[in-house]
This record gives structure tokens, C-alpha cells and sequence, in this order.
């Protein structure tokens, strides 16, 4: 029996149609490999660009925020806002981010920015014509001031004579320092260790420009160790000149009529005074302010 011929058509198909097929899916992969890496790349490339942008945005807030100096401060509430969104930006870049979701936040970042921008260039321009409106009514004032300097000068000076004149003067200020004796007579001495009184004589001046009525004249005595000789520590014996608060040793009430008067007030030396060697200030106050000044000295 003869061999038959064997029939290798169909397996020639059959590994052609096979090759076709690898071919194509060699083709597919090779293509799905480059689609990829495109797209890699499409990605970095989408996120360098939008790095650049959100860098851009906040390098030019920065910019306008020292352009602008402290007038940016007023806005600090807008900047904060800014800040906050720029840093979630950049927190999804470094995450697998959508591009359109960061896209729109990045536009929305922008918007913000502008307003920011428009907002401050009108406070600027705001802040630019009140100051040019300040030059100008300054430069006004010093026109009229100009004009009236010579007035002004006379009318300071004037001011100047009057509230000087119209103060109270202590004049011909004597201390006498006192022995009391029986029968309540009275020596003087300069011996620290026997005077128990303390006088001090002076003439209030006369004053037409000073209010008449009732006032307090009071008396500071200050031993050479500068403490003040005074029956008491508390408010009671206490006075205010010029805002500060100072203990006084007497004081006398008088009613004042606009003319000189002469007074004497005292001070008793009790057991608890002790009197030094040295020399004593004797200070005269009235309406707040000193009025006179002595000193007396005991051995």
C-alpha cells in the first residue's frame, strides 16, 4: 500500500493565523507600553506645570505683600485664606492627584489672589488720595499759619504773662524755732534738742488776676535726712502737686481777697519728732503748686 501524502496546509494556516496573532499582541503590548509612558510622562509633566503655576501664584502674593508693606496688613484674614489653599495644592501634588480637580482649585487659588490684589491696590489708592489730601490741607494750614504767625507768637507770649502772673507768691519767708517756757512764754533757739515749735512767718502777695474765696496754704518741713516733720502718715496729711502725692507738716485756711496777707502758721514738735543738727527745707504750697521756699538751720 503506497504512503499518502501527508496534508500540511492546514497546519501551515493554523501557524500562520497563530504568528498574526502574536504579532498583533506583541503590537498591542508594545503599544499599551508607549501609552504609558506617555502618560507617565503626560502626568510629570502636568504636575511640574502645575507646580510652576501654584510657585508662580505664591511668589507673586509674596511680591505684592512687600510692595504694599503694612497696608497688607489690614488684609491679613484674605492672606490667611491664600496660604491655606496654596498649601493644599501642594499637599495633593505630592499624592495621586487628579490634574482637573487640582486645576480648578488652582484657578479658584487665582481668583482669590486677584481679588486680594484689587483689594489692596484700592486701599492703597484709597489710603494715597487721603494722604494727598492730608498734604494738601497740612500745606493749607501752614499758609494760614504762616499768615497768622506773628499773632499767635503775640498771643502765646500773652498767655504765657498771664498764667504766669496769675499764681500765688510766698514772700519774706522767716522760720523761728521756739522754746516754750511756763506760763507759755516763748524763746527762740537754734538748738535741735529744745525747740518744740516750729514758726513759720511769710506774706502771701497780692493778686488781682487770682481767684478770691476760701484755699488751703500748706507747709512741708524736711529735716536734713530729707524726712518730712508731719503728725501723721496717712492721706490725712497728705497733698497733691502735680500728680504726685507729698505728706505736708501744717497748713492754714485762708479767704483769699486778692491782696497780700500775712500769715503764721506753726508746727508743735512732739515726743515722737526727732529733731537733728543740719539744715531744714522749708517749702510753701498753695493751688497745687510750690509758692515759697526757705531753709532754716539747727545745732
Amino acid at each position: 500500500m503506497e504512503n499518502q501524502p501527508v496534508n500540511t496546509i492546514g497546519y501551515k494556516v493554523t501557524i500562520g493565523i497563530l504568528l498574526v496573532v502574536i504579532a498583533i499582541m506583541a503590537w498591542m503590548l508594545l503599544n499599551t507600553r508607549t501609552t504609558v509612558v506617555t502618560l507617565v510622562k503626560e502626568k510629570d509633566l502636568q504636575r511640574t506645570e502645575l507646580q510652576t503655576e501654584l510657585d508662580s501664584l505664591i511668589n507673586e502674593h509674596a511680591r505684592v505683600k512687600t510692595s504694599y508693606g503694612k497696608l497688607s496688613d489690614s488684609l491679613l484674614q484674605k492672606d490667611s485664606i491664600i496660604m491655606a489653599n496654596a498649601a493644599e495644592i501642594k499637599k495633593l501634588l505630592g499624592t495621586q492627584y487628579e490634574y482637573y480637580k487640582v486645576k480648578k482649585k488652582l484657578e479658584l487659588l487665582r481668583k482669590i489672589s486677584q481679588g486680594y490684589v484689587h483689594q489692596i491696590d484700592s486701599l492703597f489708592t484709597v489710603n494715597t488720595a487721603l494722604k494727598e489730601e492730608n498734604t494738601q490741607i497740612r500745606g493749607n494750614y501752614q499758609r494760614e499759619q504762616t499768615k497768622n504767625e506773628e499773632l499767635s507768637k503775640d498771643k502765646v507770649l500773652l498767655t504765657d504773662k498771664i498764667n504766669s502772673a496769675a499764681v500765688l507768691k510766698a514772700y519774706k519767708i522767716t522760720v523761728l524755732t521756739l522754746k516754750t517756757k511756763s506760763g507759755d512764754k516763748e524763746r527762740a533757739t537754734d538748738k535741735a534738742s529744745r525747740v518744740d515749735k516750729i514758726k513759720i512767718c511769710f506774706t502771701l502777695s497780692e493778686n488781682k488776676l487770682v481767684s478770691t474765696g476760701s484755699r488751703s496754704v500748706y507747709l512741708r518741713i524736711a529735716r536734713p535726712d530729707k524726712l518730712i516733720l508731719t503728725h501723721g502718715r496717712s492721706d490725712e496729711y497728705s497733698i497733691k502737686i502735680q500728680g504726685e502725692s507729698l505728706q505736708y507738716s501744717t497748713m492754714q485756711s485762708v479767704n483769699y481777697d486778692g491782696t497780700a496777707m500775712d500769715l503764721c502758721p506753726f508746727y508743735n514738735i512732739y515726743s515722737k519728732d526727732v529733731l537733728m543738727k543740719g539744715t531744714y527745707l522749708v517749702s510753701v504750697y498753695a493751688d497745687g503748686r510750690e509758692i515759697g521756699q526757705t531753709s532754716f538751720v539747727l545745732k
